[in-house]
């Protein structure tokens, strides 16, 4: 049976969002992302896009572009909802639904023609998002995922686009190979060297080639420049949170161990996060009292896995949550509203400019352990996380 996969992506996501909070900023130069000298783009409006602003760019060059942009820090809570309403509205309306990122969007419409034209329905679904929540997307329709993802792309913004079966070739191959995903600044640099600056090109080179240069990258690049994906859309299922909780044996009222204690289990929770290509958009800190009190605070966060940004909220957590100083026996560290996705609204510090140091670390730990690496503060602490066995060596040193 012939595959139709959609791919639905909403234009300028949070940039719509905050359109629909304050009418006032539609049709201006908007710019979600830090202000600061630091702050890099995280999104902006097509209006500010027109100066040459794109997003990942520092905060002051876009500024030198666009004098007159709007600056806006973001509601990171209004953007999880408002994913989460298009997320329920597309689930009523299509059979197999796949989220790719808290804007993107796979459906799997295959055997659905027999009720309505396929292309008809993935229209239908485009225009119920713009009725019920204002918000407007762009649409692809072809026989698979890579095809539909680079289609969105080309009719952005606010356009629809279906690729037939057997049109994949002639759609894909005069095509930069920038557009084509997973194919990076280094892999693109590479690709031009060998004399290849097309997807057609690409799609013509022999696989053996291909292989010996980039591994199995090559067999992936190749297949998908001759329009093959056989990836299947995996049906959503929202894991509502990653959490860590240590209980103590003996009980404690030791500020730096119980910080100590945070920033280890943050660092296992962030490398199981990073693992499972998520971001969270909520931290919670837990404690529990010797007398069984347990108490808990938590706060909305731009959607990150950097253990840096976490490790400080954290913290920040847990200063003001422990405030009757009576003895703790249990501590813990939850993140919740996750999101598949690389990091996004993290961008509005320097935190992009950390990206490639953490997948640095990560494939160490995958090679030799997750406690290969640690924070420095950590590293006073005994493995064992005993409290007693911390205390002497405290005493010790």
């Amino acid at each position: 049976m012939d595959r139709s996969i959609v791919h639905i992506d909403l234009d300028s996501f949070f940039v719509a969002v905050e359109c629909l909070k304050d009418a006032r900023l539609r049709g201006k130069p908007v710019i979600v992302g830090g202000s600061s000298d630091r702050g890099v783009v995280s999104a902006c409006s097509y209006e500010a896009r027109r100066f040459g602003v794109h997003s990942a760019m520092p905060a002051r060059t876009a500024r030198q572009l666009c004098p007159d942009a709007i600056f806006i820090r973001g509601d990171f809570e209004a953007y999880s909802r408002y994913s989460d309403l298009v997320t329920e509205l597309i689930q009523y309306q299509a059979p197999l639904v796949e989220k790719a990122s808290i804007d993107e969007f796979y459906i799997d419409l295959s055997g659905m023609e027999r009720y309505m034209g396929c292309y008809q329905w993935a229209k239908k679904i485009k225009s119920e998002v713009l009725k019920e929540l204002g918000l407007k997307s762009t649409i692809a329709l072809s026989p698979n995922k890579t095809v539909s993802k680079i289609a969105v792309g080309e009719a952005k913004p606010n356009g629809q686009i279906y690729i037939p079966e057997g049109m994949e070739r002639g759609f894909l191959h005069p095509l930069r190979i920038e557009k084509m995903p997973m194919i990076g600044e280094k892999t693109s640099h590479m690709l031009r060297t060998m004399g290849i600056s097309t997807v057609g090109i690409l799609a013509q080179m022999p696989l053996k080639v291909l292989e010996r240069v980039f591994g199995k990258n090559g067999t992936w690049m190749w297949e998908r420049s001759n329009g093959i994906d056989p990836s299947p859309v995996v049906p959503y299922t929202a894991q509502k949170s990653i959490s860590r909780e240590s209980t103590y044996e003996k009980d404690t009222s030791d500020t730096d161990f119980l910080r100590q204690e945070i920033i280890r289990m943050l660092g296992e929770i962030c490398f199981e996060l990073r693992g499972l290509k998520q971001t969270a958009g909520c931290i919670a800190v837990k404690i529990r009292y010797a007398d069984f009190d347990t108490q808990s605070r938590q706060m909305a966060i731009p959607f990150t896995a950097a253990d840096h940004v976490l490790r400080r909220c954290a913290l920040t957590l847990f200063d003001k949550l422990y405030n009757r100083r009576v003895m703790i026996r249990l501590i813990g560290v939850r993140l919740s509203k996750l999101v598949s996705g690389g990091t996004q609204l993290d961008l509005f510090d320097n935190s992009s400019a950390l990206s490639p140091l953490y997948q640095a670390m990560d494939q160490i730990r995958i090679k030799h352990g997750l406690y290969a690496l640690q924070p420095a503060s950590v590293l006073e602490q005994p493995r064992s996380k005993t409290m007693l066995e911390y205390q002497q060596y405290k005493t010790k040193n």
